[in-house]
């Protein structure tokens, strides 16, 4: 019998990964070799590649395939990059879809990594590159930043209701107005370090002032965006993000039941709650064409909440095609469309000039294809911003 190629499928963890080692032949037949697990540090790393060389023993290609489990990934994903070996990282939703399909109902890592390994062999999947290390800091910093930002509101309130309290103990006031500054200190203080990295860094800084070119968008709440979604490595068309951010629209509707619809907020939470500002920035500045998406979501349906939710959508699309295409906001080129259920959403067009950037040789975002904010295909995405039915007119 004649194999193409062995696929490892990594399940990772907090402390430990599973891995299943697999092999496809010319029949495209997938035959589990060996499975194992190995703990989630340098000494695990160096035992799990001792593991695959023991089983690989024909001369056939290696693909290693894990899923963006968080940040537990990345010190394997860089401990194989390292080894000049190949490693492919996909989105859970990804697997999980691909998993059901095979009618493996159970979850657990072993059958996890079962799935991984024969998407491995049965697919091609792109080459991972590890991003620029800045990106990586500035997602540590940014979060951090949110952390502090927190406990500052926390500090302040509680200040509030002692000032207006029935009792007060100076005490407390003290410690708290203490807490306050050096929370606003700290915060200064990394804002200062955010905007330092991105000065320093060339490719880095070109990018971001091209970002920043859309009116109410600031240095800050990009770096947020940008390093949340790995210069949206992993992300290969606009409805991908819109699912991953949680701007995805979830129905309930059966019958004559119809239920509120709303966005799924399934994702990372930490890019809506940034886009909320940058929402009623680009909406006071009259920046075009938010503020038109604004108002007519607005006229249609009176609820602010709703319109301002759209804006952030729309305007998490246009930095996406941005960074993707290497290019400066122009609303003079947004083209305006009449939009219906199942075709294409209405959004703004950009020229179309293929770059290459990279940082320590090392891509910003890999060079897939590129993004779009004009209409894509219904195959990719079956739902526009506001679900048909009653919001089918919105946009």
């Amino acid at each position: 019998m004649d194999y193409l190629k062995y696929g490892i499928g990594i399940d990772m963890a907090m402390k430990k990964f599973d891995v299943c080692f697999s092999v496809i032949d010319t029949l495209q037949k997938v035959t589990v070799k060996a499975s194992s697990s190995f703990t989630n540090n340098a000494k695990g790393f160096t035992d799990f590649l001792k593991w695959v060389n023991k089983h690989a023993k024909l001369d056939l290609s290696k693909v290693f395939l894990a899923e963006a489990t968080g940040v537990y990934y990345e010190q394997l994903a860089w401990f194989l990059y390292l080894q000049e070996l190949p490693i492919s990282i996909i989105l859970p939703n990804k697997a999980k879809k691909y998993k059901e399909a095979l009618g493996l109902k159970s979850k657990n890592d072993k059958i996890d990594a079962l799935g991984l390994s024969r998407m491995a062999c049965e697919q091609s999947h792109q080459k991972w590159d590890p991003l620029s290390k800045n990106i990586y800091t500035l997602r540590l910093i940014t979060r951090r930043i949110e952390g502090i930002n927190h406990q500052l509101t926390m500090s302040k309130n509680q200040l509030h209701a002692l000032a207006y309290g029935m009792f007060r103990d100076a005490g407390v006031e003290k410690m708290l107005k203490k807490d306050i500054s050096l929370f606003e200190s700290q915060m200064a203080s990394l804002k200062k370090r955010v905007e330092s990295i991105i000065k320093d860094d060339p490719l880095l800084k070109a990018k971001f002032d091209k970002l920043t070119t859309i009116k109410g968008l600031g240095i800050q709440a990009a770096a947020v965006i940008i390093s949340e979604l790995n210069g949206f490595a992993l992300i290969e068309n606009q409805a991908q993000l819109v699912s991953y951010s949680g701007y995805d629209v979830i129905e309930n509707q059966s019958g004559k039941h119809s239920g509120k619809t709303k966005i799924s907020k399934k994702g990372n939470g930490h890019v809506r709650r940034t886009l909320y500002f940058p929402a009623l920035n680009v909406v006071r500045y009259k920046q075009r064409p938010f503020v038109q998406l604004y108002e007519r979501i607005f006229e249609r349906t009176a609820i602010k909440m709703k319109a301002y939710t759209a804006v952030q959508k729309k305007l998490l699309i246009t930095i996406y095609a941005l960074w993707k295409n290497d290019e400066s906001f122009d609303a003079n080129k947004a083209v305006k469309k009449k939009v219906t259920f199942r075709d294409e959403e209405l959004a703004p067009s950009f020229s179309s000039t293929s770059q290459k950037s990279s940082i320590n040789d090392k891509k910003l975002a890999p060079d897939i294809s590129r993004a779009k904010l004009d209409g894509h295909s219904s195959k990719l995405r079956r739902m526009p911003s506001f679900s048909y039915h009653k919001f089918n007119k919105l946009l």
